[in-house]
């Protein structure tokens, strides 16, 4: 049986679903763990060493695990929250999971990348740690943002591909079902063409908002 416009449409649908409400929850977690790295580190605004030591030794942990180990270790944890451990709304859990800390180091590295001149300024103008963040450190860093968000996005696309292999759904799902256990060579070729739009469009459009946002 070969796979039909319907289930393809569907499962770049479920795909979507999974990469933004994944990428959502992820930077809700990543973005602010990634400020706290840079805020708490040595000679830095809020410097704690102790704070700094077990964020960064967390995210390494995670960051650690490959993804199909922490899909399959996350199983009681996904049925806990969600109630099963397959499906779309299951594959979120440990997507946001293997993300969050992504985003974290991504974050990170952006916001190392300011002129720490621009802070000293800052507060030698007398601005507190959250006006100095807010007003200085995010929007100096915004065009790297945008591209580390970017590169979050296209690694979340991947990952949500290999959450096929437990029943995540999507695109992954289609390719693991139709392509490779019914040896349908067609549909394999399809689902790599799918996701290869993506992460060109993807990137682009990173591309695209970066650009404007250092002219500004």
């Amino acid at each position: 049986m070969l796979v039909n416009s319907e289930q393809i449409i569907e499962a770049i649908i479920e795909t979507i679903q999974m990469v933004s409400f994944s990428l959502l929850f992820s930077a809700i977690l990543g973005i602010p763990l990634g400020i706290l790295l840079v805020v708490t580190r040595k000679g830095h605004l809020l410097e704690n060493v102790v704070i700094f030591n077990v964020l960064n030794g967390i995210i390494n942990i995670f960051r650690s695990v490959p993804f199909i180990i922490l899909l399959v270790a996350m199983i009681p944890v996904t049925r806990f929250i969600v109630g099963s451990s397959i499906g779309t709304a299951a594959a979120v859990v440990p997507l946001v999971f293997y993300a969050g800390p992504y985003i974290a180091r991504l974050v990170e590295n952006s916001l190392l990348e300011v002129d720490p001149g621009v802070l000293e300024a800052a507060e030698a103008m007398g601005a507190t740690p959250w006006q100095v963040i807010s007003k200085f450190l995010l929007p100096e860093a915004l065009s790297s943002l945008v591209l580390a968000l970017t590169i979050a996005t296209i690694g979340l696309v991947g990952a949500s591909a290999m959450a096929g292999a437990v029943g995540g759904g999507g695109i992954g799902d289609l390719a693991i079902t139709y392509g490779y256990q019914r040896f349908d060579t067609i549909t394999m070729f399809i689902t790599v063409a799918i996701l290869i739009v993506i992460v060109q469009g993807l990137q682009s459009l990173g591309n695209i908002l970066a650009k404007k946002i250092r002219r500004r």
